[in-house]
């Protein structure tokens, strides 16, 4: 499994956990690992240990908005934020900060 990502469930709920950095590098293999799991109820993903995300991680965030269009993104940073706001992904789905 990659290093960057983690899933658990939550009352019924599937939450994806993304740490560290999601870029170009490692962007290919987080969107991989999703595509492997059966997600289940509303999906989020926790960022809580997100150091960065690329433009590559952002293409990776908007295919699983187009495919759970409830997603949240929960626990963000004042930088990561920042990013999700000046893309206008805050306009997309729900981001709430940490």
């Amino acid at each position: 499994m990659n290093n960057n990502i983690e899933f658990r469930n939550e009352n019924g709920n599937s939450v994806i956990v993304l740490k560290g950095r999601v870029d170009t590098t490692t962007a290919p293999l987080v969107e991989e690992e999703i595509n492997k799991m059966t997600l289940e109820g509303d999906v989020s993903i926790d960022a809580k240990d997100l150091a960065y995300i690329s433009s590559s991680g952002l293409r990776v965030v908007l295919k699983l908005a187009k495919k759970y269009p409830n997603l949240k993104v929960t626990n963000v940073s004042e930088d990561i934020y920042e990013i999700f706001d000046v893309t206008g992904f805050v306009d997309i789905f729900t981001v709430e900060k940490a």
